[in-house]
């Protein structure tokens, strides 16, 4: 079939190549024999150096770039390279603003037709991607291939620096510039810079305060989807997070990961200052601020300065009153999980920290500590 003839069915929609199987149109022969393999699972081009897979050798050629780094198609404003023409084609929309499609029942505009595509989704609460292992259902493919590397363990991107493995290109991308400290995109209104696009407009809902992630249960607002996620596993009790060896359960691996370190004993981070050392890289932060004396988040309301976020939050709830966690047994609400989950413990009647010397339980630690004083006979007031 000519060039010219499988163009015209470009504005006649005419395919005239049907999948046996599923139905499908396709405007070339070859096209359709490409998608039966997805029928098929038939994948003959095979890569040399993993020995990955693929149903097509163009998207051998693209793997294999992976490999051998190779970026051939180069952004002339900024330089970057990219591994496929279509992806820098994406990427100079972000010089030209340009945004084509467009949302029919928001409004909202796209670079890519893809992403209207999964966009549209957040409308129509389709998730048509389901994980053969545990059930939970995604919105895209990729999403649900990313998501079954958590059972499978399966990190292929390693940085040549580190060692280290990555679940995703992206990722790996990100992590590489840890080593080299780019940080490409700037905060026009206070300078800041971030190693993601991303991150940059999460960043800057800072100076607009937009808060685009509504919780429909109760109608909190959120700047980051991941944040509203985790807050819906307040309403749900949610904790899918196991810790293997006392099985306590956490909203996120982050949390889970840190929680890990209580058993192991691991505190990787130290002040060069004092010497002291650290679970978190946050925690380091927040302690160096009392070397430095710096309290960055300030109360509107009042004019108290704090060194953490957090805890400009917690106090500014004494201001508006709120107390988002809420006990389902007695109806008492609370400003925090922490002081939730302690209150919880009174209708259980658990308590979970032990006197070694004793045996007497606690069901907080600091009342356990200030027991232990009985033992040792500290008196830690005493001038």
């Amino acid at each position: 079939m000519g060039e010219l003839k499988r163009h015209q069915m470009i504005h006649t929609g005419e395919k005239p190549y049907q999948c046996t199987t599923c139905g499908k149109g396709f405007r070339s022969s070859n096209k359709l024999r490409i998608h039966q393999m997805t029928h098929t699972g038939e994948k003959p081009h095979q890569c040399s150096q993993c020995g990955k897979t693929f149903s097509q050798m163009g998207s051998l050629k693209k793997h294999q770039m992976i490999h051998t780094g190779e970026k051939p198609y180069q952004c002339t404003t900024c330089g970057k390279g990219f591994r496929r023409s279509n992806t820098l084609r994406i990427h100079q929309m972000t010089h030209t603003g340009e945004k084509p499609y467009h949302c029919s029942q928001c409004g909202k505009t796209f670079s890519q037709m893809g992403s209207l595509k999964k966009h549209q989704r957040v409308h129509s609460g389709e998730k048509s991607y389901h994980c053969s292992q545990c059930g939970k259902t995604f919105t895209q493919m990729g999403s649900l291939k990313k998501h079954q590397m958590i059972h499978t363990g399966e990190k292929p991107y390693h940085c040549s620096q580190c060692g280290k493995g990555f679940k995703s290109s992206s990722e790996l991308t990100i992590h590489q510039m840890a080593h080299t400290g780019g940080k490409p995109y700037h905060c026009s209104q206070c300078g800041k810079t971030f190693r993601q696009m991303g991150t940059l407009k999460i960043h800057q809902r800072i100076h607009t305060g937009e808060k685009p992630h509504h919780c429909s249960q109760c109608g909190k607002s959120f700047s980051k989807m991941s944040h509203l996620k985790t807050h819906l596993m307040i309403h749900t009790g949610e904790k899918p997070y196991q810790c293997t060896t006392c099985g306590k359960g956490f909203k996120s691996s982050s949390a889970l990961t840190i929680h890990q370190m209580t058993h192991t004993g691991e505190k990787p981070h130290q002040c060069s200052q004092c010497g002291k050392t650290f679970s978190q890289m946050g925690s380091l932060k927040t302690h160096l601020m009392i070397h430095t004396g710096e309290k960055p988040h300030q109360c509107f309301q009042c004019g108290k300065t704090f060194t953490q976020m957090g805890s400009l939050k917690a106090h500014l709830m004494i201001h508006t009153g709120e107390k988002p966690y809420q006990c389902t047994t007695c109806g008492k609400g609370f400003r925090s999980s922490s002081e939730f989950t302690i209150h919880q413990m009174t209708h259980t009647g658990e308590k979970p920290h032990q006197c070694s010397q004793c045996g007497k339980t606690f069901t907080h630690l600091t009342s356990l500590i200030r027991h232990q004083r009985i033992h040792t006979g500290e008196k830690p007031n005493q001038k």
